[in-house]
């Protein structure tokens, strides 16, 4: 049984984890503003080098471009981070979680088809209703798929399953893709970890803090060469 003293600890360390990820959300906002600044300005310059045609504007137009797509991986990174550093701020709704499944589907099929991904839903009718925040539900679903889509370069299946087991409502992803071994199944929820290049290494970390934010559990089994399954238990409304 929790005593006033557990509780009060958890209160004092909830709080110090809203100051230090609102410290860390803010100082990601003010990277962003001269980090736009410096892309406008790297954009223009490519405009007005784009027509040169003398071997010194072709060396520019180069460095420019790299310089660029450093700019949008750091974009990128930060996007990443204040998303990771909002979750906590939950707006709970009573939600039908096959709809939002339903839904991301509907959204993310042409993406699928484009990487060569069939996509395989298998909801449970009469599914209970699900405290949830459906803007960070839809999150999760994105980061997971962008995962399951990494680890399927030459296409393959991505199977949703929801269906109801011991008063609580599931939903599993499963690929069929490479798989991860033991090392970075029992790493890939660490903030900063990343088998990609130039991954953020924040993807998997945001789904898992969105999913505990819910009082839920992920559970992930993987074998390389044969998929991977996330498995997301979320409380009965």
């Amino acid at each position: 049984m929790e005593t006033q003293f557990d509780q009060n600890e958890r209160e004092r360390l909830l709080a110090q984890y809203a100051e230090i990820a609102t410290l860390a959300g803010g100082l990601a906002h003010e990277i962003k503003n001269p980090l736009s600044t410096i892309s406008m300005n790297l954009e223009l310059l490519a405009e007005e080098l784009q027509d040169g045609d003398s071997p010194r504007d072709r060396r520019m137009l180069r460095k420019i471009e790299v310089v660029r797509r450093e700019c949008r991986h750091l974009q990128e990174i930060l996007d990443a981070f204040l998303q990771f550093a909002r979750v906590g701020q939950l707006e709970l709704v009573e939600a039908d979680l096959n709809r939002i499944v339903q839904d991301f589907i509907t959204f993310y099929q042409r993406e699928a088809e484009k990487h060569g991904i069939e996509i395989s839903p298998h909801l449970c009718p009469n599914l209970p209703p699900v405290q949830l925040d459906e803007s960070l539900m839809r999150q999760v679903l994105m980061n997971l798929a962008r995962n399951a889509q990494q680890a399927m370069p030459n296409g393959g299946t991505l199977e949703l399953q929801t269906y109801e087991r011991d008063g609580r409502v599931v939903l599993e992803f499963i690929d069929n893709g490479v798989g991860m071994d033991e090392r970075t199944r029992s790493k890939m929820f660490q903030v900063f970890f990343s088998t990609k290049p130039g991954g953020s290494g924040l993807g998997l970390p945001t789904v898992r803090k969105i999913v505990e934010a819910h009082h839920g559990t992920i559970e992930c089994e993987s074998e390389p060469g044969r998929g991977t399954r996330f498995t997301i238990s979320l409380p009965v409304s």
